[in-house]
């Protein structure tokens, strides 16, 4: 059993110090978010912009509170929720199981990289229509697109981060009799944990690009077809809610990948 020692006053120090640092910066955003949206209103309010065009966050938060009280705000929040982590974990799961399999098999991966680099660069929302006709006008729809969004990022992230391993680690495995299997669990997973969470990061953004657009073409629920609708009958004060809202749960959902590397960095630490 390994043994908890004590902590130095230097390093005590030092780890209030990081704690007051992320404090000042957490402030400083928020500071900076707050201007913003105080500019923006003055703006408004002066009659700098239009607030038919522009809006203002007066006129936000009154449309907000507006689909609030009717009961309208929280079932399209819920099906966006719902449909992008839907995504976000197919897509991330799916993909760290395809790189495993390309580094698995080094020939096969030697022949599918530079295809997996064409359908990278492929406008996904190309791909709408096909994804409808597949899969029906409906929620399946819209996660396949978030799906497909992430995927192949998802893949060659991960893959980049297990065939850049260290190989010396990996020959002294080879070395005392270890197989393929031992090599990639005890040597390249590990190793590659940081990549993994990048990847995560990464796709946060890529599954609610990939679901809004999935809701733009086909949904009828959802904040998507909030922004749809409110440009459909010129309420830039939906779109832009809408828009707020979105920002809000993405970075809700970035925190919490954010919490999750802390915790596995922690976790290795303590290994």
């Amino acid at each position: 059993m390994k043994q908890t020692e004590a902590l130095s006053p230097e390093r005590l120090d030092w780890l209030a110090a990081r704690r007051r640092e992320g404090q000042r910066i957490a402030l400083w955003r928020l500071v900076l978010i707050l201007a913003f949206f105080a500019f923006w209103e003055i703006c408004a309010a002066a009659g700098l912009i239009d607030p038919f065009l522009m809006s203002s966050p007066s006129r936000i938060a009154a449309a907000t509170l507006r689909l609030a009280r009717q009961g309208n705000l929280l079932p399209h929040i819920v099906i966006t929720c719902m449909e992008t982590v839907a995504g976000f974990l197919l897509g991330t799961g799916l993909g760290a199981a395809i790189a495993m399999l390309l580094w698995w098999t080094p020939r096969f991966a030697r022949v599918m990289e530079p295809i997996l680099v064409v359908l990278n660069s492929l406008p996904k929302i190309a791909l709408g229509p096909i994804f409808i006709v597949w899969m029906g006008p409906g929620v399946g729809a819209i996660i396949v697109m978030g799906l497909a969004v992430s995927l192949i990022t998802t893949v060659l992230e991960v893959y980049h981060g297990f065939s850049r391993t260290d190989p010396d680690k990996i020959r002294l495995v080879e070395c005392m009799g270890g197989s393929r299997r031992q090599v990639f669990f005890k040597v390249v997973a590990p190793s590659n944990l940081p990549a993994l969470v990048n990847a995560l990061k990464v796709n946060v953004g890529l599954s609610w690009v990939g679901v809004i657009v999935g809701e733009y073409l086909v949904s009828r629920a959802g904040l998507g077809y909030l922004i749809v609708y409110g440009g459909q009958v010129f309420r830039l004060d939906l779109v832009m809610a809408s828009v707020i809202i979105l920002g809000a749960l993405a970075a809700v959902m970035y925190l919490g990948v954010v919490w999750l590397e802390k915790r596995i960095t922690a976790a290795m630490l303590a290994a």
